[in-house]
């Protein structure tokens, strides 16, 4: 089906009057010493978003990428995200952040896990914190103008419903980076979201590395007849669902790839059909943190 919506183009509405690119360059599992160029080579491309964190290790690369590129500062939308450890210190944690991409302020801030966990034994939480705590104190950032948005990331129904009932939530997330994908489609918690306001940005978009999702015949058989790649298809599928989508890569033919968006879209009954695909997996579970995050509520 012909489209004259320009997807590469298109944002999303935040509830706090802002609005998210709904295409960016995701930068986690990224190699030191490749992340800089894909970065440099996707915003030369046209990206406008560019997705990174401090625990990914490449701030610092991901900053110099945004200055090798020559795309005005401005013009870019960055988000970075709080660690695990760094919950009970947040203004250390975007301080930070903002000395290793070496800019004034970042567009989002989210909370990269609701897991307060012990900085000393990172098999334990810390006894006297919580992540609604980290909230009341990501709060106050965007009074200093160095966080324009602040949100959420891996959050389920259930720890979102305890975040905002709190009575210390004066500020809803303006968004919740989550896990999406047609293996992982999570359709209780986009729709839950969206009704409270939070918009759904997907991570792991395609799979991640080695995705099974690339060999599934369907998807290969849609691909071929739309004259697309699995990728290609599997973003607009997310895009089409009003959520932002972050794929990452390194290689700047994928990037590029990636990027080629405009012009088509997928047809009711195919979006459906990717929809109803009965396989499930998930790139990121939670048992290496020391308390549970994900309990099956998203289905």
């Amino acid at each position: 089906m012909a489209s004259t919506l320009e997807y590469t183009k298109l944002t999303f509405p935040l509830n706090t009057g802002d609005k998210i690119p709904a295409v960016g360059l995701g930068t986690w599992q990224s190699k030191p010493g490749e992340v800089r160029e894909a970065v440099k080579v996707a915003l030369q491309r046209g990206y406008r978003h560019i997705d990174t964190a401090l625990a990914y290790g490449n701030e610092k690369e991901v900053g110099m990428g945004i200055k090798d590129s020559g795309v005005p500062r401005e013009e870019i939308w960055i988000t970075t995200k709080l660690d695990n450890t760094w919950h009970h210190v947040v203004e250390e944690g975007i301080t930070s952040s903002l000395k290793s991409l070496d800019v004034d302020y970042v567009d989002l801030y989210l909370m990269h896990w609701p897991s307060s966990t012990d900085p000393d034994d990172k098999k334990k939480h810390l006894p006297d914190w919580n992540f609604v705590k980290t909230w009341a104190e990501m709060q106050k950032l965007p009074e200093s103008g160095r966080v324009k948005n602040i949100g959420v990331s891996n959050f389920a129904i259930k720890n979102l419903e305890i975040l905002l009932n709190d009575e210390s939530c004066k500020t809803v997330p303006a968004v919740n980076q989550i896990e999406l994908h047609p293996n992982n489609p999570s359709p209780k918690l986009v729709t839950y979201c969206k009704m409270k306001g939070i918009h759904p940005t997907a991570y792991s978009c395609l799979g991640s590395t080695d995705s099974p999702l690339y060999k599934n015949k369907d998807l290969i058989e849609l691909a071929e007849k739309k004259g697309k790649t699995v990728q290609q298809v599997l973003l607009m599928w997310g895009l089409q669902r009003e959520t932002s989508v972050i794929p990452k890569s390194v290689t700047a033919s994928r990037i590029e790839k990636n990027f080629e968006l405009d012009g088509w879209e997928l047809s009711d009954d195919e979006m459906n059909k990717i929809s109803a695909m009965p396989e499930r997996f998930k790139v990121c579970g939670d048992a290496w943190l020391p308390v549970k995050v994900f309990f099956g509520d998203d289905e």
